[in-house]
């Protein structure tokens, strides 16, 4: 049974794609959606997955071969596109983007104007904002927080009770386990 329908009102991306403002056919409680709401935008149901309670509502865009599935909400004017996935119980909202091969899931956030792209992941509880950028093959986990302008890319993993702030950049293969890591004048400082 389809939870949603395109509508015939259409958006054109910079790009040329064009995009189609969804509307829910079902309510969708846990997602505070009902019957005849008009959602956000995808370009084509491969998208947003008939299944669960996954949503794009209000201004998000969701494109390319992105896919938004199980109970994943996409909001604000968030955008999802490339081939990123976004699933599980994950956020995107406000005016960050997930793009690229990226993944965000578990009961992830994303939200601000932060950025996931490349190959990242951000899973479990951890939150990703305040034009934050997550690249490469970086992996946020466990209840990590980045943000404020803060960059983790490369292989880098920051996990557990993890706080990477103050454009503070994590790159290569390093860790941040259960630390606070913050930039003054662009020398990493741990807590």
């Amino acid at each position: 049974m389809k939870k949603y329908c395109l509508t015939k009102e259409t958006m054109t991306m910079p790009d040329g794609r064009t995009l189609y403002r969804i509307q829910a056919l079902i309510d969708i409680p846990l997602a505070s959606v009902k019957a005849g709401d008009r959602g956000g935008w995808i370009e084509k149901e491969e998208n947003l997955s008939h299944g669960g309670i996954c949503w794009v509502g209000n201004e998000a865009k969701v494109h390319g071969n992105a896919k938004i599935f199980d109970d994943a909400v996409i909001s604000g004017n968030a955008e999802v596109f490339d081939n990123a996935s976004v699933f599980g119980n994950a956020e995107v909202r406000d005016e960050a983007k997930v793009y690229g091969y990226a993944r965000v899931f578990g009961n992830a956030v994303v939200s601000s104007s932060a950025e996931v792209y490349d190959y990242a992941q951000v899973c479990g509880d951890a939150d990703v904002f305040c034009s934050a950028r997550v690249s490469g093959n970086a992996e946020v986990s466990g209840h990590a927080m980045i943000y404020d302008w803060a960059e983790v890319s490369g292989e880098a993993k920051i996990y557990g009770e993890a706080d990477v702030f103050g454009k503070a950049k994590i790159s290569g293969n390093d860790e941040v386990f259960n630390e606070r890591v913050t930039a003054v004048f662009n020398q990493l400082i741990y807590s």
